[in-house]
């Protein structure tokens, strides 16, 4: 009789929880984004919230709560309640360069990866006056001189692409750190630098008005933005490199509520109105599953590693 109570008990919980699973979400998701409104992290995912919202009948909630390079809001996101109401807005810099350089309370096994949705591809552009106009003048000149390539901060994706993509070619840069992509735009099209790393959206506006010269793509194949620039891999150069922008959560949900969600990404990412709608600013929008966009960051954060190590950046708990 016992034995019959609690196989009945158990097939009842079973059957509750599948249930729950089925009903998913009840209420509002929330989506921490961990920088302030108006970059383009925060603007992207609400065209994300926008798309669920239209396709699924629900609400998503973008929530801001910038700080620490990212790290706060992408603790909250990855400590949260293991249910699938509050998720993150995954970026390369917080999950995969800021728990090298130390000062995180989360490393990347921590992180529940459900879908990468856009990629923000970059360019190497000469600037004004530079002493070179193309990828071969470029790397000849890097062979004798050191180059001065500007980027976004310190530790930041745009240097570490630039030190990764100068490791992987044999060539040495002098990396000079700016607060922020405009200043370091501002300095190139004065000619106060020789190079930096940019959007395709802004070398193409800055090459259109003669300010930058596009050097290379670091893409596998050339982009229609630019269809006469060669990428690194072309020029027999392997170094690829993107940041990215997709959905995580934490460790723990259950095995349906995140299939859930990684199927809505999936959805969201191939509807046609958001698409058009990333692709108008400036995005490559590309989908990636769970396991895949955990691939991706798990490679940038060892190519970060190598960088953060020559530059002595690496943290004491790595």
């Amino acid at each position: 009789m016992i034995k019959k109570t609690l196989i009945g008990a158990a097939l009842a919980t079973a059957t509750a929880g599948a249930a729950l699973a089925a009903d998913f979400p009840a209420r509002p998701i929330q989506v921490v984004v961990p920088y302030s409104a108006g970059g383009s992290t925060d603007l992207s995912m609400r065209v994300v919230a926008d798309a669920f919202e239209r396709l699924f009948d629900g609400q998503m909630v973008v929530r801001n709560q910038p700080g620490g390079g990212g790290g706060i809001g992408s603790s909250a996101a990855i400590h949260a309640r293991a249910d699938g109401y509050t998720l993150g807005a995954g970026a390369q810099g917080p999950l995969v360069i800021k728990p090298l350089i130390g000062g995180t309370d989360y490393q990347l096994d921590d992180v529940e990866f459900i879908g990468l949705y856009a990629r923000s591809l970059q360019v190497m552009v000469a600037c004004a006056d530079a002493p070179f106009s193309d990828y071969d003048a470029f790397i000849e000149y890097a062979k004798s001189s050191k180059p001065q390539v500007g980027n976004s901060g310190a530790g930041g994706a745009n240097q570490i692409s630039a030190e990764a993509f100068a490791d992987t070619a044999g060539i040495s840069i002098e990396s000079v750190p700016f607060n922020g992509s405009s200043e370091a735009r501002t300095a190139c099209i004065g000619g106060h630098i020789d190079a930096m790393v940019a959007s395709p959206a802004e070398a193409k506006a800055a090459s259109d008005s003669g300010q930058m010269t596009p050097l290379f793509v670091m893409e596998d194949e050339r982009i229609d933005l630019f269809p006469d620039t060669p990428t690194a891999v072309e020029k027999g150069v392997d170094f690829t490199w993107s940041s990215w922008k997709g959905l995580i959560g934490p460790k723990g949900m259950d095995e349906e509520t995140l299939a859930w969600l990684r199927d809505a990404i999936q959805q969201v990412a191939n509807d046609e109105e958001f698409k058009k709608t990333l692709t108008d600013m400036g995005e490559f929008v590309t989908f990636e599953d769970g396991e895949a966009f955990e691939a991706r960051a798990r490679k940038d954060m060892e190519t970060t590693r190598g960088v953060l190590e020559k530059l002595e950046m690496l943290g004491m708990n790595n």
